[in-house]
């Protein structure tokens, strides 16, 4: 709850420590919290100006904590008529959008986004808005945003926003991707796989979709089209649905036997995708060598005697 009402995390440790605390000095706070005195007397002004703590009457060096009741709930609802006149400012702004929207000219139905940061912008505002679930095309060369920079992304998960991604077979060369992929699946994100894909692309809650004026060459990524509901969003959904129906699913539950199933499996399904022993004991952190040693354990396992005999028997078991 505190942090809900704009709180950083210094200032709400530090208010949680001074609440159950009689009273306290900066000097004990700063040795509690392991930060320095001058850090902590600035924290200290800034909870006594929100009116969460108090100095102490009989020892004016020392604080104590206001009755959270009495301090919090004025800011809480301040906070509940801030959010109230937002939502409704979001209405009205809302029905004005529909109004203008049911007024567009065919070529209207297409917003042209320049320059990189905006495109970046809208990339973020995409996922910002899902409720539901978010579609992606990512191809081998980064263009919108790295992945390691999209904390919207993050955000959506955690609050519940499926995401459906294909990627090109290539990007599964990057350095960490399954771990990524792996940590990511259990909160709702689905990655499946193609040799290629023709554009990258994203699409929130089938209403709005982004993809990049140029989808190869130096500006690929200095402009984008965002398609609003029309005939031509139907048209791309209908095309990611069908890329994902031809799509190969990445992460796999089968179960397989011996020490190392984790990493057999992730073995087995990349190379089933294409990738040579090289780049597979690459992404997984294993020599070559390595690789040709467990390929020939599995293949011992399965009873087979080349590799396209055991890439069939691996699909037939669920190892894959």
């Amino acid at each position: 709850m505190i942090e809900a009402i704009g709180l950083d995390d210094e200032h709400t440790s530090l208010y949680r420590l001074i609440l159950q605390s009689p009273s306290a000095s900066v000097d004990e706070l700063a040795a509690s919290v392991a930060k320095s005195p001058v850090e902590v007397r600035a924290i200290v002004a800034e909870l006594e100006r929100l009116g969460l703590i108090a100095r102490q009457a009989a020892a004016p060096d020392r604080v104590v904590a206001s009755p959270p009741s009495l301090a919090l709930q004025p800011m809480l609802l301040d906070r509940e008529r801030r959010l109230t006149q937002a939502h409704e400012a979001l209405v009205e702004l809302s029905e004005l959008y529909r109004r203008g929207a049911a007024q567009r000219e065919t070529p209207d139905v297409v917003d042209v986004v320049l320059g990189a940061d905006a495109v970046r912008q809208r990339f973020a505002q995409l996922q910002a808005s899902a409720k539901r679930r978010v579609s992606v095309f990512v191809l081998s060369d980064i263009a919108f945003l790295d992945a390691d920079e999209n904390h919207a992304e993050d955000d959506a998960l955690a609050r519940g926003v499926q995401y459906r991604v294909i990627v090109e077979k290539a990007v599964l060369e990057r350095p960490g991707f399954i771990d990524s992929a792996r940590e990511a699946a259990p909160f709702g994100e689905e990655i499946r796989v193609l040799p290629t894909l023709p554009t990258r692309l994203i699409i929130a809650d089938d209403d709005m979709a982004l993809l990049p004026m140029r989808s190869h060459g130096e500006d690929r990524s200095s402009g984008a089209l965002l398609v609003h509901p029309s005939g031509l969003l139907d048209l791309v959904i209908a095309i990611f649905e069908e890329y994902w129906a031809t799509s190969t699913e990445f992460i796999s539950t089968g179960e397989l036997p011996g020490a190392h199933d984790a990493v057999d499996r992730d073995l087995l399904k990349l190379l089933l995708l294409g990738l040579t022993d090289a780049a597979a004991g690459a992404q997984l952190g294993i020599s070559v060598r390595t690789v040709q040693r467990r390929v020939a354990e599995l293949m011992e396992t399965a009873g087979v005697s080349t590799r396209i005999q055991l890439g069939a028997e691996a699909v037939r078991r669920s190892w894959v």
